[in-house]
Order: structure tokens, then C-alpha cells, then sequence
């Protein structure tokens, strides 16, 4: 492990430690040492010539205190990664979009409240306008472009290139919901200020992240990786853990797209612009302060989200943050502006949890401020009350979330109300008469009864988190045959057909192959794959006439069927 700390502390120095005349500032810089061995200590395991690894800096005070590369960049050819391997660092590369829009807006030439129509005419027209602003904190609606990409039939693994994802994007016909009415992830809306910021600057988008952003700050090492085709020296390849075997495989990235991700980075060049993150010069002060302020939906509420950071809180501290997860690459950059100080922690390790080896480093770093008491109970013993059973009773059931397909059985036992999520059961404690929680967390669940049929809402969620009271779903094997046929969808110029199989439904793609689906509710199935997790067939006078397929990212999209 070759650490490179940036602050070498000379001998003479050293000595004059050893001795007790030690000045504020030799302290310091010994106690950095301190902290870097520490961080060192957190990534031993990682340091061997046989398994992928990282790359990690920290910022603190204005400057780089720490770098340092773990494990290998290249398995075939044992090629450590250092503090100078390049990674592709995904979703991280969504602040740099937001900054080229915003740089933009600063010379005048759009803003940022703008139609997105106004610069990019192909998105469709839905009915209501979509801003700018709305694609940059994910409250546009627009469909996910991986989760349509997925649904029509491609790998991830494919060349994907800006082309492609605009193609489809302009083919939907509706949004998951109205622009600012709700928050949900979507990488098309990034996708697509990379192209506004490429159309009204008129060179493509790397060409003007690198004059205008990269090269000013000095990251000569960071570029959009728009050609799947480039040669880039000293990069890192993603892996994976092959369970079957106990080894590791390639996980192949051929995207050639930017602006929601395709940042290619080290470390090094991401220290500055965390430092200048943490210290913006005073004419970009205002750029800055707004990526950093937290959006609001129509109703006025926030949600966490920013312009293409999420703002929260770690262990009592302000934290500015966003990760990043690509193939086998993950990525996360915590910022703690408050503090002067950053962590950045890169890896080519699909397993890899980069976010929980930065919160470690910054409690090493942070250690004289952090507060490791956790957060405060919503609840505690003097909240909860005692039901009889017989109030308990009218909440038992079975349960069904028809937005994800998924169930859930409220049950008693030796009077206590019970959650169970199948695997799992665990009692709930009532602090109102319809309010139960679960000990030791921040879930909540409340009980409501509309219209004679009994709902939960589950919380926290970031999906709608109610469930409806019904009974369990049981076909025969002949009623499940009205559900097989071809299904096409206009929007992505494709064709699944459902079969039946041993007495289970299955939804066949020609290229992607089979997604079994489980009955949930009437007409509703739950699907297996990642990129149809819910179907819902449409039925008119007693026959199928199409289905609704959703995943976490795509709500609701329109398979027609088109033949038995």
C-alpha cells in the first residue's frame, strides 16, 4: 500500500516531536498521520495482489490529506490501483451536469427554470411543463431511461449510446407523475441537460465540461467517457464475485452517453473539486449555493434532494452527498461543508459499500464533532399504550401494495400485532389507536379505514407505501390461461409474450429472457426481474385487452396485446 499523504513532515521536524518542542502545527500534522493509519488500517484486507480494490482521498482544510490505491485495478495483468487509477465513477457525475447547466445560466444563456422543450423539441409534449430544474432534482416524472432500456429488451452490458436513450425518451407517452408533484430518481433527466448544455453551447458535452470546468479547477485526469471505443490509460475495470466458483469475473461497461453518469476520475482530480466545493471563489459562491439547497415539490415540502447531490445528516453533522453504482464500479463522494471537509472513496468492486467506508473515515477525521449516540427514537416506552385484542383484531390481514406488488400480513399473536414480511415477523407497538411502531426504528405504520376496506401506510418510503386489505389471490391453472398472448408496446418497439408453464405464468422476452410472475391481487402479478417488477392486466368485458409493467423507475407503461 503506497499512501501518498501530501504532507511529509520533515526530519528535522520529527525530531524536534520526539523531543516535546512541538509547534499547533507539528501536532496537527502528526495527528493526520494518526488518522491516515487509521485509514489504512480500514483497507488492509483489500491490499493484495488478488482481488479488485479502490481508491480513497481526503480533504480537509483546504487541501488533500490523504490518497492512497487498495487491491487491483487490472486482474489480468496485476495492476495495483493507486491514487492515480482512473475510475468510471457513475451517478457522481450528476453534479458536474447541474454545474455546466448552471455555469450556462450564468452567462445568460438559459435558465434554469426553462421548458426543457425550449432546447430539446424531441421530449414530448406531456401537458405540462417540464423545467429544467425538475430533471435536476428528479421531480420531472420522465421514466428512467436504464429501467425503459431494460424493459424493451437491452442488456446494461450494451453499447448505450446518448442517441439511443434519446430515441426512446422521445417516444413516451406519459410520466410517472406530474413535474414537481412528487420525487423519483431519474437518470433520463440527466441525460438530458448534458445534451441541453452540448446544443446551447454548441460543442459536445465534454468538450465544454473540460474548457469550462475540469481545466480551470486542474483535473487533468476527468473527462465524459462518451466513446465506448477510447483508450484510456491507467484505468480501472469493474469485477464481481462469481458465488459458483469463489472467484471473480469482468462486469463490461460499454456505455457511450453522458450527463447522468460516464464521469472518469480519480481521486486526486476530485479532491479539487471538493475543495472547491467546500470553498467556492466569490463568482461562483452563488452556483454552488444553490446546487447545495435543498428542492421542494409543489406543495412546498423537501425531500433530501438537491441539485444533483442529496443533502442529509450523519451522526448529527451536515453532510452533502452522492454515490455512484455502474457495472462493478461503486463510487460515493460526503461532503461536510461545515467543516472544510470531504471523503471520496472509490471502487471496482461490485460488493464494494463505498458510502460505509466513508462515514468510518469521516468518524476517524471528524472525531472531536460526530455524534455516535444515533439518531433520536420516534418513540419511546413512555409513547406506547396498551390495546385489548379485540381493537387489534380489526388490523389483521393480508395486505397488498398495488404500486410494487408486494404483500405484507398483519397478524396477532399472544396479544400483540404482528408486521410480517413473509421471512420475517416482527410486533408492532401501538403509540395511538391506529398507530402502531416498530421498536428500535423509524417505521411507522398507520392504519386508516376508507370506505369499509382497511389500509396501512407504511413509512418511511420513498415508493407510495400504502397497502390494502384483501384476500390472498388464488388462480386455478385454467384461469390463468386468459393472461397468455403477445403484448407489444408502441412506445418501446416491443413484444413479450406470457405463457403458461407447469401451472405458472411467465412473461417472455425474444433477447432477455423469461420474468416469472406471482399473483398478488386480481389482475396484479409480481414480476422477478429487475426491470419488470409489477404487471397489472387490463381487462374489458371479461377479457385481456393489454398490461400496465412497471419497475422501481417506470410506472405504468401500455403492452397492448395484440394476439393470443
Amino acid at each position: 500500500m503506497k499512501r501518498n499523504i501530501l504532507l511529509v513532515i520533515p526530519v528535522l521536524l520529527a525530531c524536534l516531536i520526539v523531543l516535546g518542542h512541538s509547534s499547533p502545527e507539528q501536532k496537527k500534522e502528526a495527528e493526520l498521520r494518526e488518522k491516515a493509519e487509521k485509514v489504512d488500517a480500514l483497507f488492509r484486507q483489500w491490499d493484495n495482489g488478488e482481488k479488485p480494490g479502490g481508491s480513497v482521498a481526503v480533504v480537509y482544510d483546504g487541501r488533500m490529506v490523504y490518497s492512497n490505491g487498495f487491491g487491483q485495478a487490472n486482474l489480468e495483468y496485476n495492476i495495483p490501483n493507486t491514487s492515480e487509477t482512473i475510475y468510471h465513477i457513475a451517478s457522481i457525475s450528476k453534479q458536474f451536469t447541474v454545474y455546466a447547466i448552471l455555469l450556462l445560466e450564468q452567462q445568460g444563456k438559459l435558465s434554469i427554470d426553462d421548458d426543457i422543450r425550449d432546447y430539446i423539441p424531441e421530449v414530448p409534449d406531456f401537458g405540462h411543463t417540464i423545467t429544467l430544474r425538475h430533471l435536476a432534482n428528479h421531480t420531472s416524472g420522465m421514466r428512467d431511461q436504464w429501467n425503459l432500456l431494460g424493459m424493451a429488451g437491452w442488456r446494461l452490458d450494451d453499447v448505450i449510446t446518448k442517441e439511443h436513450i434519446l430515441r426512446y425518451t422521445g417516444r413516451q407517452q406519459e410520466l410517472n407523475f406530474l413535474p414537481g408533484e412528487q420525487y423519483l430518481y431519474s437518470n433520463t433527466g440527466f441525460t438530458l441537460l448534458g445534451e441541453v448544455a452540448a446544443r446551447v453551447s454548441g460543442m459536445s458535452f465534454n468538450e465544454f465540461a473540460i474548457k469550462n470546468i475540469f481545466e480551470p479547477l486542474g483535473m487533468e485526469n476527468t473527462f465524459f467517457y462518451d466513446d465506448h471505443e477510447k483508450i484510456v490509460p491507467n484505468r480501472a475495470y469493474s469485477y464481481y464475485s462469481d458465488r459458483s466458483n469463489n472467484s471473480y469475473k469482468k462486469r463490461v461497461l460499454s456505455y457511450a452517453n453522458a450527463g447522468a453518469t460516464s464521469l472518469f476520475t480519480r481521486v486526486e482530480d476530485l479532491s479539487r473539486w471538493a475543495i472547491f466545493m467546500n470553498r467556492p471563489d466569490s463568482e461562483k459562491t452563488s452556483l454552488v449555493e444553490a446546487m447545495n439547497e435543498k428542492a421542494t415539490l409543489n406543495n412546498g415540502d423537501t425531500f433530501g434532494g438537491a441539485l444533483g447531490q442529496f443533502v442529509d445528516e450523519h451522526k448529527g453533522l451536515n453532510r452533502i452527498q452522492h454515490g455512484g453504482s455502474d457495472a462493478g464500479y461503486r463510487t460515493f463522494m460526503g461532503r461536510f461543508p461545515d467543516h472544510d471537509f470531504a471523503v471520496i472513496v472509490f471502487s471496482n468492486y461490485a460488493s464494494f459499500n463505498p458510502a460505509r467506508y466513508a462515514m468510518q473515515i469521516a468518524d476517524i477525521y471528524l472525531d472531536d464533532h460526530v455524534d455516535s449516540s444515533g439518531p433520536e427514537p420516534l418513540y419511546n416506552e413512555k409513547d406506547y399504550q396498551t390495546f385489548d385484542p379485540d381493537h387489534l383484531k380489526q388490523f389483521e390481514g393480508h395486505y397488498v401494495n398495488h404500486h410494487n406488488a408486494v404483500t405484507r400480513n398483519f397478524i396477532i399473536r399472544d396479544g400483540i400485532l404482528l408486521y410480517s414480511t413473509g421471512n420475517l415477523s416482527v410486533p408492532l407497538i401501538p403509540v395511538e389507536k391506529e398507530l402502531f411502531h416498530l421498536p428500535g426504528t423509524q417505521v411507522t405504520v398507520r392504519f386508516t379505514n376508507h370506505e369499509g376496506q382497511m389500509r396501512a401506510e407504511v413509512q418511511p418510503s420513498e415508493a407510495p407505501a400504502e397497502f390494502v386489505r384483501e384476500m390472498p389471490v388464488d388462480y386455478r391453472e385454467e384461469e390463468l390461461e386468459k393472461f397468455t398472448g403477445y403484448y407489444f408496446s408502441e412506445e418501446l418497439q416491443t413484444t413479450y409474450s406470457v405463457v403458461l408453464e407447469e401451472g405458472k405464468l411467465i412473461a417472455r422476452h425474444l433477447r432477455t429472457g423469461d420474468i416469472n410472475l406471482t399473483p398478488v391481487s386480481e389482475n396484479l402479478f409480481r414480476g422477478d426481474a429487475w426491470h419488470i417488477n409489477r404487471i397489472t392486466f387490463e381487462e374489458e368485458s371479461g377479457s385481456i385487452t393489454g398490461f400496465r409493467a412497471s419497475s422501481g423507475r417506470v410506472w405504468d407503461l401500455l403492452f397492448e396485446r395484440i394476439s393470443d
